[in-house]
């Protein structure tokens, strides 16, 4: 399986963070803007290991993102990890609902992150 994490968030701090973390434990990153960018990375490549999305975003939301992946008979078993300021346990239910595998509140601390992604990364 590849190492390759689809990272999907309309802010490009946010993505710039996530993806310096992550390329910086050994890992590839597709960055993605919103929903609708992160289905087409995520079509366009079969290699993506796992996601993480942020919940509130432009076009297509993480909840509305996370059920299309999901049913996509292709991605449906990919890991995807919330990573929102969102921590109200509401949230989390629709999330998980969704079928989130995880979440994690914005900010974060890098070394948090990447226990997540080694703990769920297929």
């Amino acid at each position: 399986m590849g190492k390759t994490i689809l990272t999907v968030d309309d802010s490009a701090s946010i993505r710039q963070m996530v993806t310096f973390t992550l390329k910086g434990a050994g890992y590839d990153v597709i960055e993605a803007v919103d929903g609708v960018d992160g289905l087409a990375k995520m079509g366009s490549s079969a290699d993506i290991g796992m996601v993480i999305t942020d919940l509130n975003m432009p076009n297509l939301d993480g909840i509305g993102f996370i059920k299309k992946v999901r049913a996509n008979p292709k991605t449906k078993f990919v890991p995807i990890v919330m990573l929102t300021t969102e921590s109200q346990a509401e949230k989390k239910q629709a999330g998980k609902s969704a079928g989130a595998t995880g979440w994690i509140v914005k900010p974060f601390k890098p070394d948090q992150l990447l226990g997540v992604v080694k703990k769920v990364m297929r």
